[in-house]
């Protein structure tokens, strides 16, 4: 089969476009005909082997993905050859206490398809059965694969950790990334009034497609003056952040009494001073967020075939385009999701 791996870490030019052998499943997996993989910034790190560790070399990336099943494990009787599906990316034992009781997030072993194992930049991939998600009605491959990491990663910040309420203000930073979008529709699809920054009026224009009503060009405006004035210095309730460095500590002066700031990366810096005085004066709660559970995803795409959530396409690319496509989110002139059509 034809894949993109690395047999190194490093840059963009490390990724090389080849033929590998193609997986066979073990009792309990199957083997997905990849028909779509989406991007993440998981990716990047993965290629560059600073973050994520103990990859095994040479290596196929990538955590989201669509397709057909092609093959199943003789142990698996509730999917069959054919059928169309999604991945849920997060990889767990399945028998700790975590994971039976339905936190499988929290297993010591957690971790997302495509780091300690080959991922989707391929024709094939080998995944757990119950990782294996139906595709919702009236959705094509490339939609499905743009859904997974970004909607279950907002939808567990959002919903189980913030518990954002109707009427409530949330502050969604990086509009154009995967989660800006995913979280500036959830945050809607739950009454709230959607504050969001980007570094373009472009981004902005499509943000408020999406719901946002108070638009923050961050390259233009200091995001804390620009909240301050619009909300008479109250502050919002909620924070969403996942760039880190000084977004992070500018963050925390712009919650309201009582406001929640949920992180989920840190795509620019990993450092974020925090001044205690704004923590414990105001009542305020820091969340750390690392994607969500099995049960959250398939919470989340009932809204998908409602049409009340909608996946966001920004550039499909073949998979032999993948360091291009790479190049396209690194550079940031993405908006939503990043695709490659296998």
């Amino acid at each position: 089969m034809k894949a993109v791996r690395f047999h190194t870490f490093g840059g963009l030019e490390v990724l090389r476009y080849e033929d590998v052998h193609k997986p066979a499943p073990g009792p309990n997996e199957v083997i997905l005909q990849v028909k779509a993989a989406a991007l993440n910034h998981l990716d990047v790190w993965v290629r560059g082997g600073a973050r994520e560790r103990k990859i095994p070399l040479p290596h196929i990336p990538g955590s989201d993905g669509s397709g057909i099943i092609a093959e199943v494990g003789g142990a698996v009787d509730f999917i069959r050859p054919g059928d169309t599906a999604l991945i849920s990316p997060g990889i767990s034992c399945g028998h700790c206490m975590m994971c039976l009781g339905g936190r499988d997030n929290l297993c010591p072993s957690y971790h997302v398809l495509g780091t300690m194992e080959d991922g989707t930049y391929a024709e094939f991939v080998r995944i757990p059965a119950v990782n294996v998600v139906a595709i919702p009605v009236g959705m094509d491959f490339n939609e499905a694969a743009a859904v997974p990491l970004v909607f279950l990663t907002a939808w567990h910040m959002l919903v189980t950790l913030a518990g954002i309420r109707s009427g409530e203000t949330v502050l969604v930073h990086g509009a154009g990334s995967g989660v800006g979008t995913a979280a500036i529709q959830i945050a809607k699809l739950l009454a709230a009034r959607v504050f969001t920054t980007a570094g373009s009026e472009e981004k902005l224009a499509k943000a408020k497609e999406l719901g946002a009503e108070e638009l923050i060009d961050h390259t233009r405006k200091d995001f804390v003056a620009e909240i301050r004035r619009i909300t008479d210095n109250k502050g919002v309730d909620v924070v969403v952040e996942h760039i880190g460095g000084e977004f992070f500590e500018k963050s925390l002066t712009v919650l309201a009494r009582g406001g929640r700031l949920v992180t989920c990366g840190a795509t620019t810096e990993y450092a974020g001073k925090v001044d205690l005085r704004y923590v414990y004066s105001r009542h305020l709660t820091i969340h750390g967020s690392y994607m969500g559970t099995k049960r959250e995803l398939h919470e989340v795409l009932r809204f998908f075939e409602s049409r009340k959530l909608r996946p966001v396409v920004d550039k499909v690319f073949p998979l032999m385009e993948a360091t291009e496509a790479q190049r396209w989110m690194e550079e940031r002139k993405n908006f939503g999701k990043i695709v490659l059509s296998v």
